[in-house]
């Protein structure tokens, strides 16, 4: 399968760009959820956002910041959702890593982040104990 927004960066597929830098590149979604839903991606192809480097991450959300407030001065939203979709059990449908940007208005009918899954753990000191039990020698 080819990546779309493989595509999309090296100029064979067209999309309404809104803010590029060295490497990374933001543009609006071509099914959007509201009014400027955007993207920022890395032009390197990665996947998730554990695979990227140092780097690109920090321009990554640099990136993300700056199409925020080009969003807030363009269309004046109430407020922003951020989200990335990291792997297809999180809804990941591209995988080309890409944080969506979502103005939100208010009385949108839109929900909060903590909306999009409801699958609390039974015993959080377990949960705790394996997280820390995996950082023993990485940190």
């Amino acid at each position: 399968m080819e990546c779309v927004f493989c595509k999309i960066v090296e100029g064979s597929l067209k999309a309404e760009t809104i803010y590029e830098k060295e490497g990374v590149l933001a543009f609006l979604d071509i099914n959007p959820r509201a009014p400027g839903h955007s993207l920022v991606i890395p032009k390197k192809h990665v996947s998730l956002l554990a695979d990227l480097e140092d780097e690109l991450v920090a321009e990554l959300f640099i990136a993300t910041r700056e199409m925020l407030k080009i969003l807030k001065k363009a269309l004046n939203p109430d407020g922003f959702n951020i989200g990335i979709n990291e792997g297809q059990a999180a809804g990941q449908e591209i995988p080309h890593l890409h944080v969506n940007i979502f103005p939100r208005f208010s009385g949108d009918g839109g929900k909060p982040v903590h909306s999009v899954v409801n699958n609390p753990p039974e015993n959080i000191s377990e949960i705790v104990d394996k997280i820390r039990s995996s950082l023993k020698g990485t940190v």
